[in-house]
């Protein structure tokens, strides 16, 4: 039995460094509510509001939740998305991801579960806007039923 909880604890001591030294990559201080949030985001795999992450993290306030996702969208660990619902989401950033408009690919919602996904290899594809136009973000939602939903 020992050998299993020694294993558990190995593991979870090792994805910890690994979370902060992802943090420590975008010039992130690894506070424990940093590495709680990044934490969650890694294992949900999908985008989340601020009312997911308190109702997960209800040890953690609202404004340390808030302020948390804000630094991690300043420092490009994750973006948010705007997919009509009226509630902002918040997804992880590729590791390659500078948040520039070449980097911008569609989300999904689905409009059973409510869930909004990143479809990371559809990118975007450039536009040519009229002279003296600068894009500054884009963002593309496509609505349907997701595969756990239908």
């Amino acid at each position: 039995m020992s050998c299993v909880i020694e294993d558990v604890l190995g593991k979870q001591r090792k994805n910890k460094m690994e979370e902060e030294k992802l943090l420590i990559n975008r010039e992130i201080k690894p506070t424990a509510s940093r590495i709680l949030v990044l934490r969650y985001l890694l294992e949900k795999g999908k985008a989340t509001s601020l009312k997911d992450l308190e109702e997960n993290l209800y040890l953690t306030d609202k404004s340390t939740l808030y302020r948390t996702l804000k630094t991690f969208e300043k420092q490009r660990i994750v973006h948010s998305i705007d997919d009509g619902t009226g509630i902002m989401k918040y997804a992880l950033c590729l590791e390659s991801c500078l948040c520039e408009p070449k980097d911008q690919h569609y989300h999904f919602h689905c409009i059973k579960c409510e869930e909004t996904f990143c479809l990371n290899s559809q990118r975007i594809l450039p536009i040519e806007l009229p002279p003296k136009f600068t894009i500054t973000s884009a963002n593309l939602v496509i609505k349907g039923v997701c595969a756990n939903c239908n």
